[in-house]
């Protein structure tokens, strides 16, 4: 069994996907739009405007795949109730991707030395999604 994070975008995947690509040297595997779908999605269900958007994309960030899309279907003001976690190798690359990540976002805890960590920070990206960036404990 796997469970991978799915992130719906309100018409900004594409947008956002680019970000993470840059900010954390993630790579776009599979990407879809909407008019690329074999089948018509049905009456109503694809606003107008919406074929060019992202049906189904995949980003794969480090050993982790995480799949986004900009979803029509769902009416949301934002993403609650999680937060993506990234381990990192050392203090330099913490720092690089906690810049990178709160760049345009909101930091809810600085980057800093714990007691579990030698670096852990928590923030919200410019797209709300919630991340924790940290050094695992040698």
């Amino acid at each position: 069994m796997n469970v991978q994070t799915y992130l719906h975008f309100d018409g900004r995947c594409e947008e956002a996907l680019d970000f993470y690509r840059k900010a954390l040297g993630a790579e776009i595997g599979t990407l879809l739009r909407y008019k690329d779908s074999p089948t018509p999605a049905p009456p109503g269900m694809v606003p107008p405007g919406w074929d060019g958007k992202v049906m189904h994309a995949e980003l794969r960030i480090g050993d982790s795949v995480v799949m986004a899309s900009d979803d029509c279907t769902l009416k949301h003001a934002g993403f609650q109730g999680f937060q993506l976690a990234i381990n990192v190798a050392d203090a330099a690359e913490a720092e690089r991707c906690f810049a990178a990540l709160s760049a345009g976002g909101q930091v809810r805890m600085p980057l800093a030395e714990t007691f579990f960590s030698p670096r852990f920070g928590m923030l919200t990206d410019r797209y709300g999604v919630s991340w924790m960036v940290m050094v695992a404990s040698h």
